[in-house]
């Protein structure tokens, strides 16, 4: 390998003319030293340049000369720079926010023409600005609500804890917060996002195309940036809601050489309505709340060197008490995340990033009564060590290379069962313990002015490893007809998976482009669900010699289109994936199904397809902004064991999907928005039969084909309206007698929203019942459909100092 890539950078490097230097820096806000992602370097009148990394990094190589260097970012001042190159150079720049700038007010924080220009399909970044503006649930701004308004992104419905993109599973989608695995990103089942609005920096979504430095998933990768920290000075800033609050602190441990960020949110729920409780409520004790934690250090040890401690703690609670039934129990479960990075430049053209991570999610059920208790718990934790190299040889390529380690420790289900003093026998806590690893290569190529192509491969392995018992079973009783015991890291099953990414832009002219794409992807990780809407209780479970990896393969293609000097924007992409090694639950299978078992013995193996089209507009310039998006697409499965092989929509499979997002900025100081959603029913499976069988004396139930019918279509409007207190303040000048404006020490503002705002029941999930005498033939069966929030209005005030 060494060699392979030895001779590459070789081969790639000597593609230059003539005596070359390299300009390198970072590029950073002057108020807050926080690193900009994407700023834009433009070497005015050449038609080259780049744009700055994820750390603010960038690179590149010039002729010698003189060079008009053209520092810009969008929402900033741009900084033109004339500079001289005889010899490599390092030019850190800072830029300053425009300010009373009326006709460059912009929503989104990137270059203005990337959506035409990049090699990437399906990416979409999103910066903070613009996601605070869009209507939120009971006033807490939410991070994955917001992608959900996004073509080819769909929620599960309200109370669903995942989101799908392209016809993929909640467990497709690689989620990252500062490169840190989040197994479950939601809090109060699908209500809020686990991610705090205040302490994130930027948002990116790659649903289609996905480079080779990303894997492990099939669907998508949501990589999400924490701020830093403030390097200049100490502020404040945060939210008190009807529901939570959230403070979040920061600032400089050195001035321009270390930073914090602190970042707290909870729930009161709980607290405000148990004093209403009546002690002799047969409910006194039941709540729900959620609390998380987000926690930032960096320090920059020099020019070279960086480090960045980020972590991250949260946690929901939901408990239930019965006094009349004689029963309780307590659900707990969450996320924990730590990761420790270092970056570091060997060379203005090489930047290297090393990474350490630690990530828990665990889930648990206790319940029971004075008789009688029983406690379920599942969990996944990984070690996670990782580089990724970045090499800038010339202008007219951007190489990328890493490796990547992972050691997981998966907990499928654990049962414990104890009645009194007597403690029954469930078996030990099965643990399942893997080696994921993988190295990468990919290559952004400028081959000509008009085409231009990302070329990646990712070479994957995936190793179930010991201590591990295998019950081999009976296809036809059941029965264990014998066991095999491995002992601690005995190499159980080996996976290899190669990975080729290709990704292609053939620009037209400075306003349009087509692209291509195809991606090649394995994972080795899977979440089976027992229900028919996703919740914690889903369980996480790894590959072994029964469950093979998932297999994912997606073409796509896109038209991408600006107008009027790029204020507005237009795509239309078609893809088509398809999907191998799906699992899922047998039929009467359940994870506390465990004593002398494993749990893949209860699993069902199947494959899956899904196409579609996705239409977006968006004005992103003007007081008036917001876009549209509609995906019209099919998503299909096919399980041997079930409906006898057939063909069935997939739960989540929607015909049609409508977003429209608007925002309008009334003043500099008031601004109104509004969110209206349409979307297809859920797929479902209904009784088609039902009647008393006086032979056997019970209900006899005719149940349909796999997800037969749908729910009705789930539709709604939020409207929200946010008030800024002014700024700044009039002072007289006490020399001169002159009024002056200063900066108000507090600033503040008011966001009023209503959720749902024509209360629209939408469907959550349909139960069966029946009145009368089944015996007599007087019974009469009936479906009731179940909705969670009707018309919900919230009040938050926002502040900061």
């Amino acid at each position: 390998m060494k060699k392979f890539l030895f001779v590459y950078f070789t081969l790639v490097s000597s593609f230059s003319f003539g005596q070359q230097h390299t300009l390198s820096g970072y590029v950073k806000d002057v108020n807050s030293g926080e690193a900009l992602i994407g700023a834009s370097i433009f070497i005015e009148g050449e038609g080259k340049g780049t744009s700055t990394n994820v750390y603010g990094f960038y690179s590149i190589t010039l002729e010698s000369g003189n060079h008009k260097v053209k520092y810009s970012y969008v929402g900033y001042k741009d900084i033109i720079r004339t500079i001289d190159f005889q010899d490599h150079v390092r030019v850190n720049i800072e830029l300053k926010e425009a300010q009373d700038v009326l006709d460059e007010v912009v929503v989104e924080a990137r270059q203005t023409d990337e959506n035409t220009t990049s090699t990437q399909m399906g990416k979409v970044d999103l910066s903070m600005d613009k996601i605070k503006t869009i209507p939120a649930f009971m006033g807490e701004v939410d991070v994955l609500k917001t992608i959900q308004f996004l073509p080819g992104v769909s929620s599960g419905g309200e109370g669903n804890t995942g989101f799908y993109v392209r016809g993929g599973g909640p467990d497709q989608n690689l989620i990252l917060l500062d490169e840190a695995t989040v197994y479950n990103a939601s809090h109060l089942f699908g209500f809020f996002s686990v991610f705090n609005a205040d302490a994130i920096k930027n948002v990116s979504l790659i649903k289609g195309g996905m480079p080779s430095n990303y894997g492990g998933r099939l669907s998508s990768v949501l990589d999400i940036t924490m701020k830093d920290g403030n390097y200049k000075s100490f502020h404040a800033d945060g939210g008190i809601g009807l529901i939570a609050s959230r403070l979040t602190l920061q600032g400089p441990i050195k001035e321009d050489t270390a930073s914090f960020i602190l970042s707290g949110r909870r729930t009161y729920i709980d607290v405000l309505t148990n004093p209403f409780i009546k002690d002799s409520s047969a409910f006194k004790g039941s709540g729900y709340f959620f609390y998380d934690l987000t926690a930032k250090l960096n320090w920059r040890i020099s020019d070279k060197d960086r480090l960045f401690l980020s972590g991250y703690f949260g946690r929901d609670v939901f408990s239930f008490k019965n006094k009349d039934l004689d029963f309780e129990f307590n659900v707990p479960w969450g996320n924990a995340t730590a990761s420790l990075r270092w970056n570091h430049l060997f060379s203005d053209r090489l930047f290297v990033n090393t990474t350490a991570v630690f990530t828990d999610y665990n889930f648990e059920f206790g319940g029971g009564s004075s008789n009688f208790n029983f406690k379920l718990a599942s969990g996944i934790r990984d070690g996670n060590l990782k580089q990724d190299f970045t090499f800038y040889p010339n202008s007219l390529h951007n190489v990328k290379f890493g490796w990547n380690y992972t050691l997981h420790r998966f907990i499928p289900s654990s049962v414990g069962a104890s009645s009194g003093d007597v403690e029954f026998d469930t078996g030990e806590t099965v643990k399942i313990f893997g080696n994921e690893a993988a190295l990468y290569l990919l290559d952004e190529w400028d081959i000509t002015e008009n085409l231009k192509v990302n070329l990646g491969f990712r070479m994957s392995m995936y190793q179930h490893i010991g201590p591990f018992t295998r019950y081999y079973k009976n296809p036809s009783t059941g029965t264990t007809d014998s066991i095999k015991e491995y002992g601690n890291f005995e190499t159980i099953k080996t996976y290899f998976g190669p990975e080729p990414r290709f990704s292609a832009r053939y620009l037209f002219n400075d306003n349009s482009s087509i692209k291509l794409g195809i991606s090649h992807n394995y994972q080795y990780i899977h979440l089976a669900s027992i229900s028919s809407i996703s919740l914690p209780t889903d369980l996480w479970f790894p590959s072994t010699e029964v469950v093979k990896p998932q297999i994912g393969t997606q073409y796509s293609a896109g038209y991408f289109r600006n107008f009027i000097d790029n204020k507005y924007e237009a795509s239309v992409e078609l893809y088509y994936k398809d999907l191998k090694n799906l699992i899922e639950y047998k039929e009467n299978s359940f994870p506390e199904d465990n004593l002398n078992n494993n749990v893949d013995n209860q699993l069902t193996f199947g494959n899956g397809y899904s196409y579609g089209a996705e239409f977006f507009v968006k004005k992103r310039m003007g007081d008036f902004n917001g876009w549209v998006g509609y995906t019209w697409s099919k998503t299909m499965r096919l399980f041997e064991d079930i409906d006898n092989g057939e063909w069935f929509p997939a739960k989540f499979d929607r015909r049609n999907d409508l977003s429209v997002v608007l925002q309008y900025d009334i003043t500099p100081r008031i601004n109104v928005g509004a969110v209206f959603v349409y979307a297809t029913g859920n797929s479902i499976s209904l009784p088609e039969r039902r009647w008393y069988s006086l032979q056997e004396n019970r209900l006899i139930t005719v149940w349909s084909k796999r997800n037969a019918y749908r729910m009705d279509p789930y539709h709604r409007m939020d409207l929200s309206l946010t008030i800024d207190a002014k700024e700044k303040k009039e002072d007289i000048n006490p020399e001169t007698g002159e009024t002056i404006l200063r900066k108000k020490k507090l600033i503040s503002s008011w966001n009023f929203s209503v959720y749902n705002l024509y209360n629209r029941l939408n469907p959550y999930f349909i139960f069966f019942d029946y009145s009368g005498d089944p015996v007599q033939g007087t019974a009469d069966f009936g479906a009731y459909q179940v909705s969670l929030f009707p018309i919900l209005p919230s009040i938050t005030w926002n502040f900061k100092f």
